[in-house]
């Protein structure tokens, strides 16, 4: 994808940072004066800042149910544990109680992820010397089988959401890792793979749109919506759901992103070069109904697909004129400074409404 890792790895670190704007803290500014010769390390700094900032303001701790066998009664008295004890002349009483515990599930994903780092050969000591200061205050946190992990069923309230950018490394570190046959162990793979990086991508753009525009200008829009399907009968059993990456909305314009992180932006066919067809279809569907949604008010609706670069010969950025829409194909290089990946989505918002912020 990439010709100079470090860039690369310095890029993740700022989508990360609109990705969860917690990022942004100062608690994190020296993270983006270091160099960084591979994900890993860059994880690992991040979690060690996260983590410690999270233990100034207290580990989580939610209520986890026990049943136990207690000298004096706690909680609720469990009758056939008790009658139990009693037949085996135990003077012992089988409670069941509710105990407020750090070891929840948020904080063993924490312990088990630092863990899986402190493992790797590749992890920086310094990184690894401030981890294993904060696992001190990890000791009545159990570990976890990582490959046990639900992800979907995880749930951020509003006294754990200063988990949810460490939890989100976390995931993207224990999905993109592999087990090892000959040992049982986990190692990380060296690179976040396409699928994650995806989501990141997508997220990235998304909420890029909405810090540096939406709270900036009055009136803009960034947001992942749904498009509801324009029928003549009503009837939309078994279709799918029509949910957009991005869309963009300022003033009586619309610009509808669907942004695509492929190891390889082009399909060949007969050693003919040409866009995935399904994403350009996408795209078309996408714009052709909002359109309909919105017909009557003047309302404009363009479209873009924006793909990530890759080291293909052959990069698209072509704009089609399609029934009356504009149907658009750019490419982002995630492999430059950072400064120039801002500069080409500032100029794909004054390209399509007119508009531009101060850097």
């Amino acid at each position: 994808m990439t010709k100079d890792k470090s860039i690369f790895i310095k890029n993740i670190y700022y989508m990360l940072s609109y990705a969860f704007t917690t990022l942004k803290e100062s608690v994190y500014d020296n993270i983006e004066k270091e160099p960084f010769d591979n994900i890993h390390n860059l994880f690992a700094a991040i979690l060690a800042k996260g983590i410690g900032l999270q233990l100034k303001q207290g580990l989580y701790k939610e209520y986890i149910n026990r049943v136990e066998d207690l000298a004096v009664v706690r909680g609720k008295i469990d009758l056939p544990g008790t009658i139990r004890n009693k037949l085996q002349d135990r003077m012992l009483v089988t409670c069941d109680y509710d105990e407020l515990s750090e070891n929840n599930l948020l904080n063993q994903i924490l312990k088990s992820t630092v863990f899986l780092l402190l493992r790797q050969k590749d992890v920086q000591e310094k990184y690894k010397s401030e981890l294993k200061k904060e696992m001190l205050f990890f000791s009545e946190v159990e570990e976890i089988e990582l490959a046990h992990i639900r992800w979907s069923d995880i749930r951020f309230q509003r006294n754990n959401r200063t988990y949810q950018l460490l939890l989100a490394i976390c995931q993207l570190l224990i999905e993109g890792s592999l087990l090892t046959t000959e040992s049982g162990e986990y190692r990380l793979a060296n690179f976040v793979d396409e699928q994650r990086m995806s989501r990141l991508y997508e997220k990235f753009i998304l909420e890029f749109y909405a810090q540096e525009f939406g709270q900036r200008i009055k009136g803009f829009s960034s947001r992942a919506s749904q498009i509801p399907w324009q029928l003549d009968d009503g009837y939309d059993t078994l279709l799918p759901v029509m949910q957009t990456d991005i869309t963009l909305t300022y003033g009586n314009q619309t610009l509808i992103i669907d942004v695509k992180y492929y190891e390889r932006t082009l399909q060949t066919n007969f050693d003919v070069q040409t866009l995935h067809s399904g994403n350009m279809y996408q795209i078309f569907t996408y714009v052709k109904n909002k359109e309909a949604e919105l017909a009557g008010t003047g309302h404009q609706v363009s479209g873009m697909l924006l793909y990530a670069r890759t080291d293909e010969d052959l990069v698209p950025d072509n704009v089609y004129h399609m029934s009356g829409n504009k149907i658009s194909v750019k490419t982002l290089d995630l492999n430059q400074e950072f400064s120039e990946i801002k500069n080409q989505l500032n100029k794909i918002v004054k390209d399509h409404f007119g508009i531009s912020i101060r850097q």
